[in-house]
């Protein structure tokens, strides 16, 4: 049973222990919009897990750099989380991206591209939308595996 608490407990010491990416911003204004950006992108992190097309993790990732210039405790606290902070965290540790994360980028971008084929008449458009999903599936499928 203790084994089960500790292993935890030194996560969250080892998250506290990572320097930040960037000093934050000198300035409270600029600390505020920082943490702005950071909220606001969290919140489209969110929509974009159940919304096909719009990605998420690019937008969780965006949300802890804004977080780190804007506040501190807000970066700790994605860093802690329980669902965002596994993937920022194999981030931080060398771009690292899960096998789960892969398949669940894959089989979004599957969706959305079979949608766009299925409802938008201009296919021009869609191809070139089909084209870039394509080449984001090839570099995340080229990102190591924690």
């Amino acid at each position: 049973m203790d084994r089960e608490h500790a292993q935890p407990v030194a996560q969250l010491a080892d998250v506290h222990q990572q320097p930040l990416p960037q000093p934050l911003a000198r300035s409270r204004l600029l600390r505020a919009v920082w943490l702005t950006v950071a909220v606001l992108s969290l919140g489209v992190a969110c929509v974009g897990v159940v919304v096909p097309g719009l990605p998420s993790t690019e937008f969780v990732l965006l949300s802890a750099w804004a977080g780190a210039r804007g506040s501190s405790r807000f970066h700790s606290w994605l860093l802690r989380h329980r669902l965002f902070g596994p993937m920022l965290r194999n981030w931080r540790d060398g771009r690292k991206v899960s096998r789960r994360a892969k398949w669940a980028a894959s089989v979004s971008m599957l969706l959305c591209s079979w949608l766009m084929l299925w409802t938008i008449p201009h296919r021009v458009p869609v191809w070139i939308a089909i084209g870039c999903m394509a080449g984001v599936q090839f570099w995340l499928w080229r990102r190591p595996e924690p």
